[in-house]
């Protein structure tokens, strides 16, 4: 291990080899502007915004300081809507942060129209950023009329911590991450609810899919949030420890 990832490791950092790597990389040799990378992560700064970018399945995706950062743990919902929008399909996603889940429909899918939101004005500049037809609003309000009963996917990484669990958090996560972009009310579930309720109006009948990020114990509510909307097909999202990512559910 090098001085500099013993350093990072000492703060904490769990990849703290990986991580000397990035920041060595950005700082291209200046060891001034090293050194104060060094610190900023010391104390706790995410990475992403150090070093201004992060990869989400090899895609390169810009993280604006003040951004929500995107999960690894978001990949497989952004894998199965770019396997689910069919070639020249609409895909709508919501609470969209840094545009990373538009950004990699887009890669996959680059004949699709992909339409992004997020309440955020800082948050769509970054999305914005990354290429995405991003616009300031709450969930479906600036998602143009047209799209109504035309949306094929819709994919939303919402706010999905209880606030009673937000005291819990990594300490990075509690001191630098916008709150609006974690904290999901009582029981973290306060927008997917919001989420269920509208997407029927803007999906296609018979062929339109909702993907939602979740964790823990959630989808016990979640699934019958989604049949009580009229969704059909529902199944969760795990990963490889098979803990619960995601639900995915299909209007019929």
């Amino acid at each position: 291990m090098s001085d500099l990832a013993a350093r990072l490791a000492s703060a904490g950092c769990l990849s703290a080899d990986e991580e000397a790597v990035e920041l060595e990389t950005a700082a291209a040799g200046d060891q001034q502007l090293l050194e104060s990378m060094v610190r900023r992560r010391e104390q706790g700064e995410p990475l992403a915004w150090i070093v201004g970018t992060i990869d989400f399945g090899g895609e390169r995706v810009r993280v604006a300081s003040g951004v929500y950062v995107p999960r690894l743990q978001s990949l497989p919902l952004a894998q199965l809507a770019a396997h689910t929008l069919p070639p020249g399909g609409v895909a709508v996603d919501l609470c969209t942060g840094s545009g990373a889940v538009a950004a990699y429909l887009l890669a996959h899918q680059p004949a699709a129209r992909v339409v992004a939101t997020d309440v955020d004005p800082q948050a769509v500049a970054c999305a914005r950023a990354n290429g995405v037809d991003a616009h300031v609003g709450n969930l479906f309000d600036p998602v143009p009329p047209e799209l109504r009963g035309r949306v094929d996917v819709v994919t939303a990484v919402a706010p999905y911590v209880p606030t009673p669990e937000l005291a819990h958090l990594p300490r990075d996560v509690r001191t630098y991450e916008p709150e609006l972009a974690l904290d999901g009310g009582g029981d973290g579930l306060d927008v997917v609810r919001r989420v269920v309720a509208e997407a029927p109006q803007w999906l296609r009948a018979g062929e339109g899919t909702v993907l939602l990020e979740i964790g823990g114990d959630q989808a016990t509510v979640v699934t019958p949030l989604l049949h009580a909307a009229g969704f059909t097909d529902v199944d969760t999202l795990v990963d490889a420890e098979d803990d619960l990512r995601g639900i995915s559910a299909r209007l019929p």
